[in-house]
């Protein structure tokens, strides 16, 4: 089990999770941030410090946003196996801080229109 990021964050990216992550497993797309789901540890450090309550445990992502066609824990999968800029998938770097920012979300995320605070 892990913890995913959900449409709460789709362009706001406020990023106080990634300040409270221990193991860096917050990595920032072109539109949201995501947590790669084999480098989380389950500590749960990120959840309450999310302002918009976009992070779920895996098991209690609500239904609107883990089901077909917005399921966001399937997003925090599929970002890491994009192709990034015809580099390949992004895999299992070990580390957001050694990445940066990857212009890249899954698809379905790109189609999304826009959303956040200041939409």
């Amino acid at each position: 089990m892990t913890y995913v990021i959900a449409e709460p964050c789709v362009d706001l990216l406020d990023k106080a999770c990634i300040d409270e992550c221990p193991v860096d497993c917050i990595y920032e797309g072109e539109r949201m941030l995501y947590i790669h789901p084999d480098e989380c540890v389950d500590c749960g450090a990120c959840e309450p410090v999310c302002p918009v309550e976009a992070i779920f445990y895996e098991d209690d992502v609500p239904d609107e946003w883990a089901t077909e066609p917005t399921n966001y824990t399937k997003a925090n999968v599929d970002f890491f196996e994009i192709d990034v800029n015809g580099e390949g998938p992004l895999g299992s770097p070990g580390g957001a801080a050694k990445v940066g920012k990857v212009a890249a979300d899954p698809q379905w995320i790109k189609d999304l229109p826009p959303m956040g605070e200041e939409h």
